[in-house]
């Protein structure tokens, strides 16, 4: 073979690999997958307008009825009936709509019924094709509640994924938009993320699934499932403080100056709202905790309270079990108890705190160690 020939292979493969390089990186969600998100996002919300505004043009990217029905039905697994019927009867209305103004959309493959075999082992074998696993370990959910297993496998993974009509990816993008637009479902929101991924679904379509959050949504959801997928891929990385200036744009004070008090777990600020001093003995601040900081162990003369605004938080008292607080949230901590409070480990947590300094300071004590923090 002459050099000149042998040139000319090396050339032409390069570009094809370079070609596919750049293809892979630019990788966008098809039209119907596309829609599929939205369609998906706007369901687990119960934001009809949008909706039905993804419906309409889901049906002009190329989605068939039949796809659509079926992703609602599969929607009612992870978001539960009433958001699927209402997500049906929008449809409905949408389909009359286009009817009565001569749009003839395609109606498409009709779903399949399991009709024999055993459903909980056809459920085991869909569960270990999408997550790549077989055999895996039962669950804490199935040792407390054997049934729910049962429901897992017999119903979602052998009644609904078997109906064909979506392929396992198209599902997989249903559920990952519906897990990430309902929040404060992170373990469920990964493992899907994670199976998207194996199925085909590449990082950019996830961020691309981030946008329609972003934009249909709200970008606080969205920066949490981008905190979501750089936990799982170790590639990807944002700045948070790319999104510091929206965040700080909803809440109702400031985020205040970071806390360099080693006394703290993390990262936290403060916003000081009000300074005891001899006529007011009270103290009362903002303290906003990234997700997973917290105080350590302390206590107050006077007692404390804890009034959460925003977010996910902790709060706990010395042998007693630890609580969850969410916005609107009030809690009124004893005098020389000892406690701590900060944020999840998935979320930021914002609070206000008044504190008496009749008595004297705050008495501080030692970390809150990761078994502590973690132990429900």
């Amino acid at each position: 073979m002459k050099l000149k020939t042998i040139r000319l292979i090396i050339t032409l493969f390069i570009a094809a690999n370079l070609s596919v390089f750049a293809q892979t990186e630019s990788e966008e969600l098809s039209p119907e997958e596309y829609s599929i998100a939205r369609i998906s996002a706007a369901t687990a919300k119960g934001d009809l307008e949008t909706l039905e505004d993804a419906l309409h043009e889901g049906l002009d990217n190329g989605l068939s009825i039949n796809k659509i029905k079926e992703e609602l039905v599969h929607l009612y697994a992870y978001c539960g009936f009433p958001r699927s019927l209402m997500a049906i009867n929008t449809l409905t209305e949408v389909l009359e709509n286009r009817k009565d103004r001569g749009i003839k959309d395609e109606t498409g493959e009709k779903p399949t019924d399991l009709k024999n075999g055993d459903k909980y082992e056809i459920g085991k074998e869909v569960l270990a094709e999408l997550s790549g696993v077989e055999n895996r370990p039962k669950a804490a959910y199935a040792k407390t509640v054997p049934i729910i297993e049962v429901f897992l496998k017999e119903h979602l993974f052998a009644d609904i994924f078997k109906r064909g009509v979506l392929s396992f990816k198209e599902r997989e993008i249903a559920t990952v938009a519906a897990l990430l637009t309902m929040g404060d479902l992170a373990p469920m929101a990964k493992g899907h993320m994670n199976i998207s991924m194996r199925l085909g679904v590449s990082q950019s379509q996830i961020l691309q699934i981030l946008k329609i959050i972003e934009t249909d949504v709200d970008k606080k959801t969205a920066q949490v499932g981008r905190e979501l997928l750089a936990e799982i891929t170790p590639d990807y990385s944002f700045d948070k403080a790319d999104y510091s200036e929206y965040l700080d744009s909803e809440k109702i004070y400031p985020r205040g100056e970071k806390i360099t008090n080693p006394v703290f777990t993390g990262t936290a600020w403060l916003e000081m709202l009000v300074t005891a001093d001899e006529v007011n003995r009270n103290s009362v601040g903002v303290v906003t905790f990234e997700s997973k900081a917290r105080t350590f162990w302390h206590q107050h003369p006077n007692g404390q309270i804890i009034l959460a605004l925003s977010g996910k938080g902790y709060y706990q008292e010395k042998g007693s079990a630890k609580k969850i607080l969410k916005k609107g949230d009030v809690i009124k901590c004893p005098a020389n108890t000892p406690h701590w409070h900060g944020a999840s480990p998935d979320e930021e947590f914002v609070q206000i705190a008044i504190t008496s300094r009749v008595d004297g300071p705050t008495e501080w004590f030692e970390s809150v160690s990761e078994k502590e923090y973690n132990v429900d």
